[in-house]
């Protein structure tokens, strides 16, 4: 038996069939993809890297504004994003926001992940791999983040490289 959706899984299901339909080179990293990988953990945000292209941002952007009647989307910048701010916060008005990274610092650009296609309730989703995602958790400073290296880590048996 299906059990109902609630608002935020709604809403991710609708952002995941925007991204798609506008083409946006993307991948879901964070706790949502630990959620994609089966390990769930409760978040308030999606975590999202996108291709460093002004063309692949403005796609973003147009993804986001079939969902949000929101004119701060227009503060999302290609060239932030693709300059030497690679990260933004986007907060929609009704509060589950959204960080969306180019890069993070030197260790990790889009180019860099290696991603792989999910099922979210019948939307495919493009999300960085467990090993990928391990990567980008192990060596952070937020305690929540070793935390869920380690759980990949025992579950994935992964070791350090």
């Amino acid at each position: 038996m299906n059990e109902p959706q609630t608002l935020d899984e709604q809403r991710l299901r609708a952002v995941f069939c925007a991204l798609s339909e506008q083409r946006v080179d993307y991948a879901v990293f964070g706790a949502v993809a630990l959620g994609l990988h089966g390990l769930a953990r409760a978040t308030a945000d999606l975590d999202l890297f996108v291709r460093a292209d002004a063309d692949n941002v403005e796609r973003l952007k147009a993804a986001l504004r079939t969902i949000f009647e929101d004119p701060s989307i227009d503060e999302i910048s290609p060239e932030d994003l693709c300059g030497d701010y690679p990260a933004v916060r986007y907060q929609p008005p009704d509060g589950f926001g959204f960080d969306i990274l180019t890069r993070l610092g030197e260790a990790f650009r889009y180019e860099d992940l290696s991603i792989e296609e999910r099922d979210y309730d019948g939307v495919p989703v493009r999300v960085v791999t467990p090993r990928t995602l391990w990567r980008l958790k192990k060596d952070t400073a937020r305690p929540v983040d070793r935390f869920d290296a380690e759980v990949l880590a025992e579950r994935y048996g992964f070791r350090e490289e």
